[in-house]
């Protein structure tokens, strides 16, 4: 166990001294590590050989090297030779690299598609690139199209088909060109550069110079992550310049927190809104987040949002669709009229319409009755082993409400196990509880004029040898829908919102001209009819209240003074009652008597 001896345990000055790479190495940890290589650095894949930097137009050597070609260009006119492992290169042994990128698409505006821009990918599989990837290149003459490895293992090599996936042209072994193997980490170590080694600087050209002096970053040839963050830096420092010009909201807010009690709640800042909820979304999320974090192939995605239901999917849940349904099963004897109960079993009664609206039941026979019991039918085959659902598949009983088998007319769906409701159904001709929570009731039979059909129907004789079919065949003729509930549902549901849409439009507008009265809920015009609006004033009257419709000037003495009478105080409006209102009758004012004691 011990570092050279057969102790059990390691001491601590051996652990911490003896091992370059231990937790705790010590204080001389930096000179061993630089002696055993720790220094290596690799240049990532999408960087210029010979800049150091990202690069725009890429082209590369035989062996595989890259370079940006501006700046190759500019060391062939001064050098000849390869800046990498210091070889003879002229300009006609470069090779332009054809990329494939993915769509950036602006964060702003989701439908413009940018080029040029965007992480460089794979483009058959459109996995993209990173600096584990296995890149290679197919060279076609002066231009070669760039793959992962696995691609051309894959879909090449292995299938023997010696042709480019892109560009359809021919192509041998001796024209695959590694870009950069993960497993030859080697190739793209700075240390061995030559140029480098030599002490000679990067070649730069002007504009990446200008770059560098300015402190910015080509932000298009980081990929996606990198631009990510360098957006959202730049997006933060103009919020903050946004904040210094008209008021830092934060700042405001936590005065507003500091001097307000904990129970009173925080105030929102202006322009923050939240986010409302969908009516239709589902508890469940879309699944994206999680997707993109455990795929490489996907968008990344960080927000949780709600997956939406179809309208269908929302309204088959019990107890949210409560208005009846009503349809008429027209046979060969008579009519039976049937009320729908969508609101406990929305499924049996969404299935029972669609498939009557389909014409699914036109000509399909009752092949069971029995009397005292019930008559069941559905079946287009006519054998009680067929029939369908509308979407193809059993589906689910519903139990959930107060329905139960207890009455004569009660329509439930036939089955034939658990969770395996189809198309058939069945009526009973008597109550029968046993059935309870076996099979799902959706409707019930409604009318005298009905069960005086569905008499008929229990009084037909049937073939004998336990079949129980009716001898005389008791044939659907048609069912028809008169009152959809589903369709009834969302019609008002549409108007209410319509209504609160409408409502809302009025209330932003300063509400109807009836909202505006007077304290006596009295609304105001003037001479010529038209309403007095909110903020308009009398006409000598000034400022806001009961004063603006008063006319003080009017009924003034020589002195100034209001004289003691009705009309001293003139109105410049007059009071119009609403039609159909009569007009209050004025008390008059009794003349002599003892209105006084002046005359005592």
């Amino acid at each position: 166990m011990g570092k050279g001896t057969d102790k059990l345990y390691i001491t601590h000055s051996e652990w911490s001294s003896s091992d370059a790479y231990s937790a705790s190495v010590g204080s001389n940890a930096g000179s061993r590590a630089a002696r055993r290589g720790a220094s290596f650095k690799k240049l990532p894949f999408n960087f210029c050989a010979a800049s150091l930097q990202p690069f725009k137009n890429p082209v590369c050597t035989p062996e595989g090297t890259i370079f940006d070609v501006e700046v190759i260009s500019t060391w062939l006119d001064k050098h000849a030779t390869n800046p990498v492992n210091g070889e003879p290169l002229a300009a006609k042994d470069l090779i332009k690299l054809n990329f494939a990128r993915n769509a950036d698409i602006d964060d702003a505006d989701r439908n413009r598609v940018t080029d040029g821009k965007g992480d460089l990918i794979d483009p058959v599989t459109f996995k993209i690139f990173t600096d584990n990837t296995h890149i290679v290149a197919i060279r076609h003459g002066n231009y070669a199209n760039v793959f992962a490895w696995e691609t051309v293992e894959r879909m090449n090599i292995k299938a023997k088909m010696w042709r480019d996936l892109v560009d359809d042209v021919e192509f041998g072994r001796k024209d695959i060109i590694t870009l950069q193997d993960p497993q030859n980490a080697a190739s793209r170590d700075l240390s061995q550069f030559k140029y480098l080694q030599d002490g000679e600087e990067a070649i730069l050209t002007k504009e990446q110079e200008a770059e560098r002096n300015a402190g910015n970053v080509n932000i298009e040839a980081l990929g996606r992550v990198g631009e990510k963050v360098l957006r959202a830096k730049e997006a933060v420092e103009r919020a903050r310049q946004q904040r210094q010009l008209t008021g830092d909201v934060n700042r405001t807010l936590s005065k507003q927190q500091s001097s307000s009690s904990l129970s009173k709640p925080t105030p929102r800042a202006p322009g923050i809104q939240e986010k409302k909820i969908a009516h239709n979304a589902a508890v469940y999320t879309t699944g994206a987040a999680a997707a993109s974090f455990t795929s490489t192939g996907l968008t990344p995605s960080t927000s949780g949002e709600r997956a939406i239901l179809t309208d269908e999917e929302w309204m088959l849940k019990p107890k949210r669709v409560k208005n009846k349904g009503y349809a008429r099963i027209e046979t060969n004897l008579g009519d039976l009229n049937i009320e729908l109960s969508p609101e406990f079993a929305p499924k049996a009664v969404w299935n029972f319409v669609r498939l009557a609206q389909r014409g699914y039941y036109k000509g399909v026979a009752f092949h069971r009755s029995i009397k005292n019991f019930m008559i069941q039918g559905g079946d287009p085959t006519g054998t009680g082993r067929g029939g369908s659902s509308i979407w193809g598949r059993n589906f689910e009983d519903e139990f959930e409400g107060p329905l139960v088998h207890d009455a004569r007319g009660v329509i439930s769906m036939a089955n034939k196990g658990k969770n395996t409701n189809s198309s058939q159904f069945f009526i009973l001709y008597r109550a029968a509880k046993h059935l309870d929570k076996k099979h799902s009731i959706f409707a019930k039979i409604i009318g005298n004029e009905s069960f005086a059909v569905l008499d008929k129907m229990e009084n037909m004789p049937v073939e004998e040898g336990g079949s129980n079919r009716p001898v005389e065949d008791i044939v659907i003729k048609d069912v028809v829908v008169f009152v959809d509930p589903f369709e009834e549902f969302l019609k008002d549901k549409g108007n209410k919102e319509k209504e609160k849409k409408e409502r809302e439009d009025i209330t932003r507008m300063g509400g109807t001209e009836d909202d505006r009265t007077t304290w006596t809920g009295k609304r105001l015009r003037r001479e010529d009819g038209s309403l007095i609006r909110d903020g308009d004033r009398g006409g000598g009257g000034g400022g806001g209240g009961v004063g603006k419709y008063l006319n003080l000037n009017s009924g003034k003495d020589g002195n100034g003074r209001i004289e003691k009478d009705d009309k001293a105080l003139a109105v410049n409006e007059t009071w119009e009652e609403d039609p159909g209102i009569e007009e209050p009758v004025r008390k008059k004012v009794r003349t002599g008597g003892f209105g006084n004691f002046d005359n005592w």
